[in-house]
């Protein structure tokens, strides 16, 4: 018996025949090739709609062309390529297909990559399931649950200091070549969200395998992976974040937690203003056209919950000339619900991930984290920002030990914390032990490490034992042994 999806697109097509046949729309009209300038196809006497698929034929004997109509000019309709324009010349027909782009939806997609319109590229044959418009509306704003509790990236920086919830919305910003793909890469193996999809937009041709078999690994099983690579036409980078959120939505609408990870929204940005200005919008801000900022929350607000399931949403942001406030970092950056920034000065270190903590945010943090591990992470937060504010002096041997004794404990705690934050990309980690770790890094430990105390982690802020000046629960420690708590970070977090 088909399902809930399956029978609304059955409804749907049954729809758009209907209003086809009630206006006498039964005959194809046939149009012909006016001109082409730059991108842009014009073509006359065509009766279509826009983002109608149209099909263009070449003269050669070879197949159509695909192009959708993205706009109207002078009676004129005008139509994007989703391939390469070869063969076109004035007068050639140009036939409407009735319908708008859509991506065949299963689970038999699992473990596949797919072109930006949704076919395979990996020598599997296509995916048999129900067809679904790759554009659609976000859930309703009252039908969305609340999200209440953490996904766990595999990521103690994140998953502890900078948390994700599941459905949550997160924005990772950074420069070229500091390590977005591998912390992709690290995610996508470890979380613990049901499935995997993944979208390249723009990227390198030959990055594409490289990330699939050196940072996706054994994840691919329970992935799907959308590729357009920055060779490839305007329209189908932007119709790959289309065709990937689409799929997210299908295995959402089954009632499975989705990982949405697109690398990067900056490049489907600048596909869509290439669409933009080939179509005579007026450039503004650095030539990002008016339609650029329309279309980043029409794309970014169909993840997160909805009724059944949820799509929690990595978005990663290439900022230009490391530039945090560059006008796509800082319209992705009020969209999303919190932002995670890599920095190129952390990568020279050698320190990856290269998370700074402190220009990072979860907006979320205080319903989805318990109080004891948010205070824990506001702890460091303290001692990190506190050292970084005195690192000059530091440096060079200037600070005085005891004019401050938070500065202090940032400098005696500043090894431990570093060993905290980094972590190699095949360590494993896990939400719990990476609380524990956290815990013992600050010299709080939980009350269930007690023999007659027990303590919910999943809890507000109570069950906490706060070391004292000592850094010691109970009896002072024996001389020669170390006040701070410690733990084996090379098996991952205990």
């Amino acid at each position: 018996m088909p399902d809930a999806p399956e029978t609304q697109a059955v409804l749907d097509r049954l729809e758009r025949i209907s209003q086809r046949v009630s206006r006498g729309d039964l005959q194809r009209v046939r149009g012909r090739v006016a001109d082409v300038i730059g991108l842009i196809v014009e073509a006359t006497g065509l009766s279509a709609e826009v983002g109608e698929v149209c099909e263009l034929e070449t003269g050669r004997h070879e197949a159509p062309v695909p192009a959708e109509v993205v706009g109207f000019r002078s009676g004129r309709t005008l139509l994007m390529p989703l391939a390469e324009l070869r063969g076109i010349a004035p007068g050639n027909a140009v036939t409407p297909t009735g319908h708008h782009l859509e991506v065949s939806v299963s689970d038999d997609m699992l473990g596949m990559v797919l072109d930006g319109l949704g076919k395979p590229i990996d020598g599997y044959a296509p995916p048999i399931g129900y067809r679904r418009a790759i554009e659609a509306s976000p859930p309703n704003a009252m039908l969305r649950q609340r999200i209440e509790d953490r996904v766990g990236l595999g990521v103690r920086a994140l998953d502890t200091l900078i948390p994700c919830g599941r459905g949550q919305r997160l924005g990772i910003f950074a420069g070229s070549g500091v390590g977005k793909s591998s912390l992709l890469g690290m995610i996508a193996r470890s979380t613990t969200a049901d499935v995997n999809v993944i979208c390249l937009v723009g990227e390198r041709g030959r990055e594409v395998r490289e990330f699939i078999e050196r940072d996706l690994g054994d994840a691919i099983q329970r992935s799907v992976v959308v590729v357009a690579t920055g060779d490839q036409p305007a329209l189908v980078r932007i119709k790959a974040a289309l065709t990937a959120t689409a799929i997210a939505e299908h295995f959402r609408d089954e009632g499975r937690d989705v990982m949405l990870m697109m690398d990067s929204v900056t490049r489907f940005a600048m596909a869509q203003r290439e669409v933009g200005l080939a179509i005579g919008e007026p450039p503004a801000t650095r030539g990002y056209t008016p339609s650029v900022f329309a279309m980043l929350p029409r794309l970014l607000e169909r993840s997160g919950t909805s009724d059944v399931g949820s799509i929690t949403g990595l978005y990663t942001t290439l900022v230009d000339g490391d530039d945090m406030n560059e006008p796509i970092a800082d319209a992705v950056r009020s969209i999303l619900d919190g932002h995670v920034v890599l920095t190129r000065q952390l990568a020279h270190q050698g320190h990856y991930p290269a998370i700074d903590v402190l220009q990072s945010v979860s907006r979320l943090v205080g319903e989805i984290t318990p109080g004891v591990i948010q205070d824990a992470g506001q702890e460091v937060r303290e001692l990190m920002a506190a050292y970084r504010e005195q690192k000059d002096l530091i440096a060079i041997g200037a600070y005085e030990h005891g004019s401050n004794p938070v500065v202090d404990r940032a400098i005696a705690l500043k090894d431990e914390i570093d060993g905290f934050l980094r972590q190699r990309a095949t360590e494993p980690s896990t939400v719990e032990g990476a609380d524990r770790a956290l815990l013992d890094l600050v010299g709080m430990v939980p009350v269930n490490q007690f023999d007659n105390v027990e303590v919910d982690l999943s809890g507000s802020g109570d069950g906490l034992v706060v070391v004292g000046e000592d850094g010691w629960p109970g009896p002072e420690p024996a001389p020669g042994d170390s006040a701070i708590p410690s733990f084996d970070l090379s098996h991952g977090v205990q």
